[in-house]
């Protein structure tokens, strides 16, 4: 009975000292592996914005479905979406163009004007007219542009399009860069004498008003105007017309008009 009474005594300490010594559990070391990794990945990825979480694709949702009202990333891109209008895109209009009316100005001599043929690069572009009023075009040759409006030029290009079977129906649209045949001068006594372009109708006032005004010793009473190289003469007074009098002396300028002040 006493053998009995040592041996369960033993068997019970044996049982204590097994329950101190219980190594860890395997799943704290995964726990270590998985924070070491989650570590290495966080560091490898680029720097961005504190708090933001990374961007995903235009087509996917944060969950990792699809968008329906994104573009499919795998579909070719559509290049009339992604290219501003141009110069060959009908309603973007003509590029570089003068405030001139197309149904009213009259081209002429040294005038820069833009041909646009729909769809049809090689025979578009600038042009300038040559002093005996024509300028050359591809595959039609040259082409009577002064004393035309642009848009009696265009519809002559068309039809010379036509007529040398070049294009079934083209369309054609001529518009002015720059208007370099009419002019009108100041001379004397302003802060800006030269040549200025008329390109709106304007008048004796409005000019001297663009030359930047008159200066200290400017004679503003005997203002001249001369008119078909010196053939007319008109006479104008500032002090006059800027208080409301004679105002048909502010007449409108005409191309090749001289304006001298004293």
């Amino acid at each position: 009975m006493r053998k009995v009474k040592c041996f369960a005594a033993g068997a019970l300490w044996v049982m204590c000292l097994s329950a101190q010594t219980t190594p860890a559990k395997p799943q704290d070391g995964g726990q270590q592996k998985d924070d070491s990794q989650k570590t290495q990945n966080s560091q490898s990825l680029p720097p961005g914005p504190v708090g933001l979480q990374p961007l995903l694709g235009s087509g996917a949702k944060a969950d990792g479905t699809a968008n329906p009202g994104a573009p499919d990333a795998s579909a070719p891109a559509d290049p009339n979406r992604m290219a501003a209008p141009g110069a060959n895109t009908p309603g973007s209009g003509v590029p570089g163009k003068a405030p001139v009316d197309a149904k009213v100005y009259v081209i002429g001599a040294e005038d820069v004007i833009h041909v646009l043929v729909w769809n049809q690069a090689n025979l578009s572009g600038d042009f300038v007219v040559r002093p005996d009023g024509r300028f050359s075009m591809p595959l039609i040759g040259d082409v009577q542009a002064a004393d035309r409006t642009p848009e009696q030029l265009g519809t002559e290009i068309e039809q010379k399009l036509k007529d040398g079977h070049y294009l079934l129906e083209p369309n054609v649209s001529v518009g002015v860069n720059q208007v370099n045949s009419k002019k009108y001068f100041i001379d004397g006594e302003v802060n800006r004498p030269g040549a200025y372009p008329l390109v709106v109708p304007t008048t004796i006032m409005e000019a001297l008003v663009n030359a930047g005004g008159f200066r200290d010793f400017a004679n503003m009473k005997k203002i001249k105007i001369l008119r078909a190289g010196g053939k007319e003469i008109l006479k104008f007074n500032y002090k006059d017309v800027s208080k409301g009098k004679h105002l048909e002396e502010n007449k409108l300028l005409q191309p090749g008009d001289h304006i001298i002040i004293p």
